[in-house]
């Protein structure tokens, strides 16, 4: 009796203190990881939710970009964190669902090491080209591209998001391209704007102005359906030349050991920013498609992404290291 006594009593105790940490939650600044360089979309939504979450709780959140090696150094950062609620991090298609299958090791498990807090917004990408090309629609490229193997040249960042979408239409049509490195998207611009490089198959969001200005064609864009920002580019799908469906998503994470309360507290505040219309209407206005998912459709989600994206990854052959 005694024993289960203390067990009664210690787990009222969790119970209680767990409540009095939810209600204090934040009682200082808290920083949120983001694993990227400013002006991406993992950037673009750290801010975001970061802004969002400091009117909630009247208490400072703080974006910390952390690049190196792709999203790995930032995402290892938010894994050594203490597990406090003090430290967050934005977690999306690269480093949650890619990385497993583009490096040979990494340290951490997607999966395991860390807690889904929400995910918000969704982006297709889309392939451009430059505007004097001698072809005007993703078939006249590939067309193009197989009776000219390795001629069309394509930027790209080894092991990004941009790079496997290549490769996955590449890998599906047969067709060969001649892959020239970046490092990032602005230089890849520069250059397809000159016409030094063909193509370009970029994050929708920062594509989109590129389209609107008609300085590049828009062949295809990556997502299982049309985009309603140009809503006359067809799916890479639909064209039957090659089954694609890629977006890259986003949302906030925790590391896998923070307190319960404070979990649930930061998924009703998450949830309650995805729904904003004001927020959702933002995320629509710059190619978004805004998401709110259950914990449960969450964790499920990102499995799924985290197995799709690894055994296709092996079956092209595309890594990163």
């Amino acid at each position: 009796m005694r024993i289960v006594s203390a067990a009664i009593t210690a787990a009222l105790w969790l119970a209680l203190s767990g409540m009095a940490l939810a209600q204090t939650y934040p009682d200082h600044p808290v920083r949120i990881i983001v694993p990227s360089s400013p002006g991406g979309g993992f950037d673009v939504v750290g801010r975001v939710i970061a802004e969002r979450l400091q009117r909630q709780y009247g208490q400072a959140f703080v974006i910390e970009n952390r690049t190196g090696a792709g999203t790995l150094v930032g995402t290892e950062a938010g894994l050594q964190a203490p597990a406090d609620g003090y430290t967050l991090m934005v977690g999306g298609l690269s480093n949650m669902a890619l990385n497993p299958g583009l490096y040979a090791k990494i340290a951490y498990d997607p999966v395991k090491d860390f807690t889904p807090l929400g995910l918000v917004v969704s982006w297709s990408y889309t392939l451009i080209s430059r505007k004097d090309a001698p072809y005007r629609d993703l078939r006249g490229m590939i067309d193009y591209a197989r009776a000219n193997p390795e001629k069309l040249t394509v930027g790209y960042g080894k092991g990004s998001g941009q790079h496997i979408a290549i490769a996955t239409l590449e890998n599906a049509t047969g067709v060969k391209f001649l892959y020239v490195p970046y490092r990032g998207a602005q230089p890849v611009y520069q250059d397809l704007l000159a016409g030094r490089v063909d193509m370009y198959f970029d994050n929708s969001q920062t594509a989109l102005p590129q389209v609107e200005a008609g300085a590049v064609i828009p062949l295809a864009v990556s997502s299982r359906m049309r985009q309603a920002f140009h809503p006359d580019v067809p799916t890479v799908s639909e064209t039957g030349l090659a089954p694609m469906d890629m977006e890259t998503w986003f949302g906030l994470y925790a590391p896998a050991a923070t307190p319960k309360p404070i979990v649930e507290t930061l998924r009703a505040s998450v949830s309650k920013i995805a729904t904003d219309p004001e927020v959702m209407a933002l995320f629509r206005k710059i190619g978004g498609r805004p998401l709110n998912m259950t914990p449960q459709e969450m964790e499920a989600f990102v499995k799924e992404e985290l197995d799709r994206w690894t055994e296709l990854l092996k079956r092209i052959g595309v890594t990163a290291d």
